[in-house]
């Protein structure tokens, strides 16, 4: 299987993605504490019973067991965090075992970065919408394998030839003989595992391709899924931490007298994140957790406004960065234009707002620990617990369970929630289990954001409208720097994650140069949901409208004269189009029609919008038309949920998301000022997958960067305003008279 190139999170500039792999295994082997590479853990005290297989169990490799009881469980190395990773996992083991498919179970994997790491970067963890395609093979196989030595097992005991024995539903059967997985799993241990199995071809799937239940939809609507708030244990503390209102201010002193009067406080102590409160229940931790008086030290802190850092950066606009692409020369181009347009955008802050804030349990005694946690990085979240705890790998164990959202958030560099938890646990010294938890306002006034970008676009057009030149400025704080990544990750100054897809721009220009200024702040940044395709894809493609506007020419036809060389996303943009009506005329009555096309994590999407004001200038989302191009659908009700989802987050986003600071301080608390999307606000959604035999490739974040521009191209062609600042609800709109 060829992996998939990672313009999210992973990737350098221009590598392969083997390449790629070469440089994270290089920046993670010296990362210090905070990565554990190269050792298999020994799983010592797993308690799901499907990892230590019992003799008469058949485990052929980490990624199944066949019980004795008929059950087939498949061990999910990836995190789930609602984008449906154990479905997928589980359906490429059922495929190739012939498995019933009531017959699966899944666990989640222990950290092991050896047994179980993403091919994508070499260690165990997902991201960048790898969860599926790094896997896609191995998983596969891992089903064929035990598939095989079950044919091998009833060959042998029936006597006959292993080739005239049948596989379905999981029923194995020759003639008139038939039996159970479970009935041959002891005798199938007993056969030599098969170095690689033969894998069915595409036409003769049973679930691959196919749409059927996820399988954690029952837990999760009867609510029998544990998530990490989830767990208790005898004798259990909560804690919470009373936080420094502004980033890198730290504990001056405390007075901890009013709040170690509430009923139920066990203990308030210093860690290095601030003022920690140990309570017998969560009540009794947020009371306790307003009600400490500390003193901060902002001697250091980020003292600015976001009005102040987008100056600054906007003052950036007026200087060449440094190149991340260049194709010809710019200024010959702009020399010889008919037209030149120059056009600034602005990108805000934006949290991730998970549906479950960030939460961990810890079991810790002075020699081993036991972590409850959504973890998204296992590896490096083990390694930073066994550096804060001072132990050895193999008295560390991570719990992955399932986490309820991420976007990004879980996906930390500096593990820092699974640091304090570790940092409490230790500073208590008592052997008792502690769950740490983040309210909502920790959440939203956390930081770890989408970065702020500012871009400016200049192009020029020549007399027949074509784009000649193409200038692109982008201006932000880089996710990768100060992280252990930064020596593999940011290559000749440029960060990847700030210019994917403006570095990347398929259409055909002669003449085109993108820079990077890449400025510091105090705020901690990360990835957020499709990275810098959430700023990147909204700039380009809004731009693309603004100069077709100008040149009098359709959208839709404007991009297929430059993407000759890119049919993949030409045939996104055609069945987009195709399904809204595009090319049968004008919108409905009333209705404004933009369109968008954008490639993130190898897969191409595009978006066709129809777009109303209220009669208050804010802008109304009716529907959207979503045509995905992700190599094959392994289970297409996911990918369609996916892309909806991925959707309306962006949609969200664009109309209304945005962090603010006033003097360093987080303006914003809480959904009542954060407002996310309502169900009331989504439009109608229709995504059409384009048929495909490839690999599978990212569905998690592609489908958010395209609808902000979408819909910013339907409000330019019926409003004649250009959305170039988001959130779009900063400006109000009117028709065209």
């Amino acid at each position: 299987m060829n992996a998939p190139r990672l313009t999210g999170i992973f990737a350098l500039p221009g590598e392969t993605p083997q390449a790629s792999r070469r440089s994270f295994l290089k920046i993670a082997g010296g990362a210090g504490a905070g990565l554990v590479l190269g050792m298999a853990i020994p799983l010592r005290g797993v308690s799901t019973g499907a990892i230590a297989a019992a003799s008469e169990t058949l485990q052929p490799n980490p990624f199944l067991q066949v019980a004795p009881d008929n059950t087939v469980t498949v061990i999910i190395k990836h995190l789930d965090k609602g984008q449906g990773a154990a479905t997928g996992l589980a359906t490429l083991v059922a495929e190739e075992l012939d498995a019933d498919w009531s017959q699966i179970k899944t666990e989640f994997a222990p950290a092991d970065p050896v047994k179980y790491k993403n091919f994508a970067f070499g260690v165990q963890g997902v991201g960048g919408s790898t969860g599926l395609s790094n896997s896609y093979e191995q998983y596969r196989l891992a089903g064929a394998t035990a598939k095989a030595m079950i044919v091998a097992a009833a060959a042998k005991d029936w006597g006959v030839p292993a080739n005239e024995i049948t596989v379905k539903a999981g029923v194995v059967s020759h003639g008139d003989k038939r039996a159970t997985f479970g009935d041959l799993a002891s005798k199938a241990a007993a056969e030599n595992v098969p170095e690689k199995p033969a894998l069915k071809d595409s036409k003769d799937f049973v679930y691959i391709g196919k749409s059927f239940p996820r399988v954690d939809g029952k837990a999760k609507t009867t609510g029998a899924a544990k998530f990490t708030i989830d767990h208790q244990f005898d004798g259990m503390l909560i804690a919470t931490i009373a936080r420094p209102p502004m980033f890198g201010a730290t504990v001056k002193s405390f007075d901890a007298n009013e709040a170690e009067k509430i009923k139920g406080i066990v203990k308030v102590l210093q860690v290095p994140q601030g003022i920690a409160v140990l309570a017998t229940s969560t009540w009794a931790a947020l009371q306790a957790q307003r009600a400490i008086k500390v003193t901060w030290d902002d001697s250091k802190a980020e003292k600015r406004s976001t009005s102040d850092i987008v100056a600054a950066y906007k003052a950036k606009l007026d200087t060449p960065g440094i190149s991340a692409r260049k194709d010809g020369d710019v200024e010959a181009g702009f020399k010889s234009a008919a037209k030149v347009v120059e056009v600034d955008f602005e990108f805000p802050y934006l949290a991730h707002a998970p549906m479950e804030t960030m939460d961990c349990v810890i079991k810790y005694d002075g020699k081993s620990a036991e972590i409850w946690t959504g973890s998204q990085l296992q590896t490096v979240d083990h390694g930073t617990a066994c550096a804060v705890l001072g132990l050895k790998p193999e008295a560390v164990q991570i719990h992955t369970v399932w986490a309820g959202g991420s976007f990004g958030r879980r996906a930390i560099a500096d593990s820092h929630y699974v640091r304090e938890a570790c940092e409490i646990a230790k500073s208590y010294g008592k052997p008792v289990p502690i769950k740490v938890i983040w309210t909502r306002e920790d959440d939203i006034k956390g930081g770890y954001y989408r970065p702020i970008y500012v871009h400016r676009i200049k192009a020029g057009l020549d007399k027949d409208g074509n784009i000649v030149s193409w200038l692109h400025r982008i201006v932000g704080q880089s996710i990768i720097a100060g992280t252990p990544f930064e020596s593999g990750m940011v290559k000749d100054g440029i960060d990847a994650t700030s210019v994917e897809g403006a570095s990347t721009l398929p259409y055909a220009i002669p003449n085109l140069q993108v820079e990077l200024h890449t400025e510091k702040t105090g705020v901690p940044v990360l990835w957020w949901r499709s990275v810098g395709a959430t700023h990147t894809a909204h700039a380009t493609e809004h731009m693309i409208d603004i100069l077709a506007k100008e040149s009098g020419r359709d959208p839709v036809d404007f991009r297929l004269a430059m993407l000759a060389k890119h049919p993949r996303h030409a045939g996104v943009l055609k069945l987009a189009a195709e399904k809204a009506g595009w090319l049968s005329g004008q919108p409905p009555d009333g209705k404004m029609r933009g369109i968008a096309v954008h490639e993130s994590f190898a897969s191409y999407v595009a978006n066709a919008a129809e777009v109303s004001l209220r009669d208050d200038g804010s802008v109304k989302v009716e529907r959207v038309v979503c045509a995905i191009d992700c190599g094959i659908a392994v289970n297409p009700d996911v990918v369609i949920a996916q892309v909806e989802g991925g959707l309306g987050y962006g949609l969200g986003a664009a109309l209304k998301g945005a962090i603010t600071m006033k003097g360093g301080v987080v303006e914003q608390s809480n959904f009542d000022d954060y407002d996310v999307l309502r169900i009331s606000e989504m439009p109608k959604v229709e995504v059409y997958i384009v048929p495909s035999a490839q690999p599978p490739t990212g569905v998690g974040e592609p489908g958010t960067p395209v609808v902000a521009p979408a819909v910013a191209n339907a409000l330019l062609a019926g409003t004649n305003v250009r959305t170039n600042v988001l959130p779009m609800n900063k400006q109000k709109y009117k028709g065209q008279s």
